[in-house]
C-alpha cells in the first residue's frame, strides 16, 4: 500500500497558531498601552515644570505672576473662560506656546489649569489619569488641597487656592 502524503496544515494545527498569535498581540496591545500612559505622564510634568519656569521669569521682569482674572484659566476649563492665552502674558515671551494636557482632551476638568492673585499663583494638572505614579515619585507636586486629583506646581501662598 502506497502511503499519500499531503501538504499542507491541519484544522488543528492552523487554529493552535491563530490563538498564540491572539496571545502574544494581546500581550503587546497591553504593553504599549502602558508605555503610552507613562509617555504621557512623563510629558506632563515637563510641561508643568517649564510652565513653572515661565511663570518664575515673567515674575522676574514684572515684580507679579500673570493674572488669571479671578478664575482657574485653561485651555478648556470647567471654572473659568476656555482659552489657547490661558495664561495671559506668558506666552511668546517666557514659553514659546502653552501647552494642552498630553491627552488633547476636551472634557473641562481634566486640563491644566492656573490661578493667580499676582502674589501668588498655582499651576495644576487638574484630574490626571495616573496620579498615583506622581504621588509615588514626586510627593511635594500633589495638590494640598486636592489629594490626587491634582499635581502640580504653587506660590508659597498658593498651596490653599
Amino acid at each position: 500500500m502506497k502511503e499519500i502524503r499531503k501538504n499542507g496544515f491541519t484544522l488543528i494545527e492552523l487554529l493552535v497558531v491563530i490563538a498564540i498569535i491572539g496571545i502574544l498581540a494581546s500581550v503587546v496591545l497591553v504593553s504599549l498601552n502602558s508605555a503610552r500612559l507613562k509617555a504621557r505622564v512623563t510629558r506632563s510634568l515637563t510641561d508643568l515644570k517649564q510652565l513653572q519656569t515661565a511663570l518664575e521669569l515673567y515674575y522676574d521682569a514684572n515684580g507679579s505672576y500673570p493674572p488669571s482674572s479671578g478664575a482657574w484659566g485653561g485651555y478648556y476649563t470647567c471654572w473659568g473662560t476656555p482659552s489657547t492665552n490661558w495664561i495671559v502674558g506668558l506666552a511668546p515671551t517666557y514659553i514659546q506656546t502653552l501647552p494642552r494636557e498630553p491627552r488633547n482632551t476636551t472634557v473641562c476638568s481634566s486640563q491644566y489649569i492656573y490661578y493667580s492673585t499676582g502674589a501668588d499663583y498655582k499651576l495644576i494638572y487638574h484630574s490626571p489619569e495616573d496620579c498615583g505614579s506622581v504621588s509615588s515619585k514626586y510627593p511635594t507636586m500633589i495638590d494640598p488641597a486636592r489629594n490626587c486629583w491634582a499635581y502640580g506646581y504653587w506660590s508659597p501662598g498658593g498651596s490653599g487656592f
